[in-house]
């Protein structure tokens, strides 16, 4: 027969076990947050522009030639007396075309031209959407929260999602 382990050996295995438990959700919870953070960091660059319009140059561009990474055309300011501009830059994507026109804001004291409307709001926070695919499978492995999973992944594929139809 073998002999039984001693008590105090019993609670100090435990009491590892638990330490290092702790250690991987403090660790995998930190890394959770650190790509949500990450997430809404990148999309924030644009979604303020787009979002708080409010006092920025508002109107719509007619694309008239893309090359590259970059579609350009001459930008119509929405409000009545604000000066129009023979050239904006918007960034080329899969559903920016050349001959046809888009609600834009500029961004404050640049050529630079982002889509707004709900197509712009939701693409500007496409980053978010795939932080949130990610920080899901790190809460389903790390931290073995499986509704949570659930809840980050299914946000980020309903935002991916949004952000997809509401472009084209």
């Amino acid at each position: 027969m073998i002999p039984a382990m001693p008590a105090s050996a019993a609670s100090t295995r435990q009491a590892s076990v638990s330490a290092l438990r702790f250690g991987r959700v403090v660790t995998m919870g930190a890394i959770t947050l650190l790509i949500l953070f990450a997430g809404v960091w990148g999309s924030w660059g644009t979604a303020q522009h787009v979002m708080l319009s409010k006092g920025r140059e508002t109107g719509t561009v007619e694309v008239t030639r893309c090359a590259g990474e970059r579609c350009s055309g001459p930008f119509r300011p929405a409000a009545a007396g604000a000066p129009a501009h023979a050239r904006v830059v918007l960034a080329r994507s899969v559903a920016v075309r050349a001959g046809r026109s888009y609600e834009v804001v500029l961004k404050p004291g640049t050529a630079q031209a982002l889509r707004s409307g709900t197509a712009g709001v939701l693409y500007a926070w496409v980053p978010l959407g795939g932080a949130l695919l990610l920080a899901a499978v790190v809460a389903s492995g790390g931290l073995r929260l499986s509704r949570v999973a659930w809840v980050l992944g299914g946000s980020g594929a309903v935002l991916l999602t949004a952000a997809f139809v509401a472009v084209q």
